[in-house]
Protein backbone atom coordinates (compact mmCIF):
# COMPACT_ATOMS: atom_id res chain seq x y z
CA UNK A 1 0.00 0.00 0.00
CA UNK A 2 1.40 3.42 -0.95
CA UNK A 3 0.84 6.25 1.62
CA UNK A 4 -1.30 8.53 0.41
CA UNK A 5 -1.65 11.02 3.52
CA UNK A 6 -3.93 10.83 6.74
CA UNK A 7 -7.36 11.67 5.80
CA UNK A 8 -9.33 14.46 7.78
CA UNK A 9 -11.93 11.48 9.01
CA UNK A 10 -9.09 9.75 11.14
CA UNK A 11 -8.92 13.38 13.08
CA UNK A 12 -12.46 13.50 13.41
CA UNK A 13 -12.74 10.07 14.17
CA UNK A 14 -10.48 10.74 17.58
CA UNK A 15 -12.91 14.13 18.10
CA UNK A 16 -15.52 12.00 18.57
CA UNK A 17 -14.03 9.23 20.75
CA UNK A 18 -12.51 12.02 23.02
CA UNK A 19 -16.03 13.04 23.45
CA UNK A 20 -17.04 9.77 23.92
CA UNK A 21 -14.77 7.04 24.56
CA UNK A 22 -16.95 4.08 24.94
CA UNK A 23 -17.50 0.65 23.59
CA UNK A 24 -20.22 1.82 21.80
CA UNK A 25 -18.34 4.45 20.06
CA UNK A 26 -15.28 2.65 19.09
CA UNK A 27 -17.77 -0.49 17.43
CA UNK A 28 -19.86 2.04 15.41
CA UNK A 29 -16.55 3.35 14.04
CA UNK A 30 -14.39 0.84 13.74
CA UNK A 31 -14.27 0.64 9.89
CA UNK A 32 -13.23 4.63 10.17
CA UNK A 33 -10.50 3.50 12.53
CA UNK A 34 -9.74 0.59 10.01
CA UNK A 35 -10.00 2.79 6.90
CA UNK A 36 -8.75 6.38 8.12
CA UNK A 37 -6.15 5.72 10.81
CA UNK A 38 -4.84 2.42 10.91
CA UNK A 39 -4.09 1.56 6.96
CA UNK A 40 -3.08 4.94 6.26
CA UNK A 41 -0.53 4.84 9.33
CA UNK A 42 0.74 0.67 8.64
CA UNK A 43 1.72 2.41 4.68
CA UNK A 44 3.64 5.41 6.15
CA UNK A 45 5.50 2.98 8.34
CA UNK A 46 6.37 0.90 5.47
CA UNK A 47 7.74 4.03 3.33
CA UNK A 48 9.60 4.99 6.74
CA UNK A 49 11.07 1.71 7.05
CA UNK A 50 14.19 1.94 4.25
CA UNK A 51 15.71 4.09 6.14
CA UNK A 52 14.36 3.95 9.68
CA UNK A 53 13.66 0.47 10.15
CA UNK A 54 10.59 -1.48 11.01
CA UNK A 55 8.31 0.38 13.22
CA UNK A 56 5.80 -1.23 15.87
CA UNK A 57 1.93 0.43 15.61
CA UNK A 58 0.81 0.29 19.37
CA UNK A 59 -2.59 -1.30 20.19
CA UNK A 60 -5.31 1.07 20.53
CA UNK A 61 -6.62 -0.41 23.55
CA UNK A 62 -5.65 1.22 27.30
CA UNK A 63 -4.28 -1.28 29.79
CA UNK A 64 -6.41 -0.10 33.15
CA UNK A 65 -5.69 -2.65 35.42
CA UNK A 66 -4.12 -0.10 37.87
CA UNK A 67 -5.44 3.09 36.71
CA UNK A 68 -8.52 5.55 38.48
CA UNK A 69 -9.54 6.08 34.92
CA UNK A 70 -10.99 2.80 33.16
CA UNK A 71 -12.00 4.68 29.58
CA UNK A 72 -10.87 1.42 27.68
CA UNK A 73 -9.21 3.78 24.01
CA UNK A 74 -6.03 5.72 23.71
CA UNK A 75 -6.68 9.24 22.20
CA UNK A 76 -3.99 9.19 19.62
CA UNK A 77 -2.56 6.93 17.40
CA UNK A 78 1.38 6.28 17.81
CA UNK A 79 4.38 4.07 16.04
CA UNK A 80 7.74 3.55 17.22
CA UNK A 81 10.66 2.35 16.07
CA UNK A 82 12.64 1.00 19.43
CA UNK A 83 16.39 -0.07 19.94
CA UNK A 84 17.47 -0.53 23.29
CA UNK A 85 20.86 1.35 22.21
CA UNK A 86 20.39 3.32 19.85
CA UNK A 87 17.16 4.93 21.11
CA UNK A 88 13.55 5.50 19.62
CA UNK A 89 11.97 7.36 17.07
CA UNK A 90 8.07 7.96 17.64
CA UNK A 91 4.92 9.28 16.03
CA UNK A 92 1.58 10.36 16.56
CA UNK A 93 -1.82 10.83 15.49
CA UNK A 94 -4.03 12.51 17.55
CA UNK A 95 -7.37 15.24 16.49
CA UNK A 96 -4.71 17.62 17.65
CA UNK A 97 -2.35 16.56 14.80
CA UNK A 98 1.15 15.11 14.56
CA UNK A 99 3.66 14.66 16.94
CA UNK A 100 7.17 13.15 16.48
CA UNK A 101 9.49 12.21 18.85
CA UNK A 102 12.65 10.61 20.13
CA UNK A 103 15.44 9.61 22.48
CA UNK A 104 15.87 7.29 25.68
CA UNK A 105 11.76 7.12 27.31
CA UNK A 106 13.05 4.80 30.09
CA UNK A 107 16.55 3.92 31.03
CA UNK A 108 17.64 1.20 33.43
CA UNK A 109 19.78 2.00 36.72
CA UNK A 110 23.09 1.92 34.77
CA UNK A 111 21.88 3.47 31.86
CA UNK A 112 20.74 6.66 34.14
CA UNK A 113 23.93 6.71 35.39
CA UNK A 114 25.89 6.40 32.53
CA UNK A 115 23.54 9.24 31.37
CA UNK A 116 23.82 12.24 33.98
CA UNK A 117 28.17 11.06 33.72
CA UNK A 118 27.82 12.10 30.01
CA UNK A 119 26.31 14.95 30.85
CA UNK A 120 28.81 16.12 33.78
CA UNK A 121 31.43 15.43 31.80
CA UNK A 122 32.28 18.77 30.24
CA UNK A 123 33.52 17.04 26.95
CA UNK A 124 30.37 15.37 26.33
CA UNK A 125 28.41 17.56 28.32
CA UNK A 126 28.85 20.22 25.95
CA UNK A 127 28.58 18.24 22.79
CA UNK A 128 24.95 17.17 24.16
CA UNK A 129 23.86 20.72 24.37
CA UNK A 130 25.08 21.25 21.23
CA UNK A 131 23.05 18.60 19.85
CA UNK A 132 19.94 19.96 21.94
CA UNK A 133 20.27 23.82 20.54
CA UNK A 134 19.15 23.54 17.41
CA UNK A 135 15.83 21.31 17.99
CA UNK A 136 15.00 23.66 20.59
CA UNK A 137 15.53 26.57 18.64
CA UNK A 138 13.15 24.62 15.86
CA UNK A 139 10.42 23.90 18.23
CA UNK A 140 11.35 21.14 20.02
CA UNK A 141 10.59 19.98 23.60
CA UNK A 142 13.40 18.34 25.87
CA UNK A 143 12.02 16.08 28.24
CA UNK A 144 12.31 12.68 29.99
CA UNK A 145 11.84 11.32 33.14
CA UNK A 146 13.43 13.95 36.31
CA UNK A 147 14.55 13.88 39.62
CA UNK A 148 13.45 16.61 41.65
CA UNK A 149 16.87 17.53 42.80
CA UNK A 150 20.02 17.05 41.33
CA UNK A 151 21.09 13.30 42.67
CA UNK A 152 24.32 13.04 44.41
CA UNK A 153 27.59 12.89 43.70
CA UNK A 154 26.81 15.98 41.21
CA UNK A 155 26.58 19.45 43.22
CA UNK A 156 23.27 21.67 42.46
CA UNK A 157 24.92 24.28 40.69
CA UNK A 158 26.73 21.92 38.79
CA UNK A 159 27.05 22.80 34.74
CA UNK A 160 24.39 21.34 33.11
CA UNK A 161 22.62 20.72 36.32
CA UNK A 162 18.92 20.88 34.36
CA UNK A 163 20.26 17.86 32.31
CA UNK A 164 22.24 15.77 35.57
CA UNK A 165 18.43 15.40 36.88
CA UNK A 166 17.69 13.30 34.04
CA UNK A 167 16.71 9.76 34.60
CA UNK A 168 15.67 9.87 30.78
CA UNK A 169 16.08 11.84 27.87
CA UNK A 170 13.81 12.94 24.91
CA UNK A 171 12.79 15.61 22.74
CA UNK A 172 9.08 15.71 21.46
CA UNK A 173 7.64 18.85 18.58
CA UNK A 174 3.59 19.11 17.91
CA UNK A 175 2.27 19.89 15.19
CA UNK A 176 -1.12 21.42 14.34
CA UNK A 177 -3.14 20.01 11.41
CA UNK A 178 -2.38 21.70 8.19
CA UNK A 179 -2.89 20.65 4.93
CA UNK A 180 0.54 18.92 4.29
CA UNK A 181 -1.15 16.21 6.54
CA UNK A 182 -3.09 14.57 3.88
CA UNK A 183 -1.11 14.40 1.43
CA UNK A 184 2.04 12.33 0.21
CA UNK A 185 4.71 14.96 1.74
CA UNK A 186 3.45 13.85 5.36
CA UNK A 187 5.86 11.26 4.48
CA UNK A 188 8.52 13.50 4.26
CA UNK A 189 7.65 15.38 7.28
CA UNK A 190 8.04 12.38 9.58
CA UNK A 191 11.58 11.32 7.58
CA UNK A 192 12.74 15.04 7.88
CA UNK A 193 11.45 14.80 11.84
CA UNK A 194 13.05 11.37 12.55
CA UNK A 195 16.74 12.92 10.88
CA UNK A 196 16.67 15.76 13.27
CA UNK A 197 16.46 13.85 16.07
CA UNK A 198 19.55 11.48 14.75
CA UNK A 199 22.44 13.31 16.39
CA UNK A 200 20.52 13.09 19.69
CA UNK A 201 20.02 9.07 19.20
CA UNK A 202 23.56 8.82 18.50
CA UNK A 203 24.85 10.77 21.25
CA UNK A 204 23.08 8.03 23.55
CA UNK A 205 24.55 5.46 21.47
CA UNK A 206 27.66 6.78 22.07
CA UNK A 207 27.75 7.71 25.84
CA UNK A 208 24.75 5.51 27.28
CA UNK A 209 24.26 2.80 25.11
CA UNK A 210 22.02 -0.18 26.14
CA UNK A 211 21.12 -1.02 29.38
CA UNK A 212 23.63 -3.91 30.89
CA UNK A 213 22.28 -4.38 34.73
CA UNK A 214 19.54 -6.89 33.26
CA UNK A 215 18.58 -9.76 35.20
CA UNK A 216 19.60 -13.03 33.54
CA UNK A 217 17.14 -15.85 34.10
Amino acid sequence: MTFAGIPDEALAFYEGLEADNSKAYWTDHKQVYDACVRDPLLALMAGLEAEFGPAKLFRPYRDVRFSKDKTPYKTHAAFVTRDDASGLLYCQLGADGLSFGGGYHHTSTDQGQRLRAAVADDRTGQALTQVLAPLESDGWEVGGERYVRVPKPYLPDAPRAELLRAKSLTVFRHHEPAEWLHGPGCLDRVAAAWRAVGPLNDWLATYVGPPRDVVQR
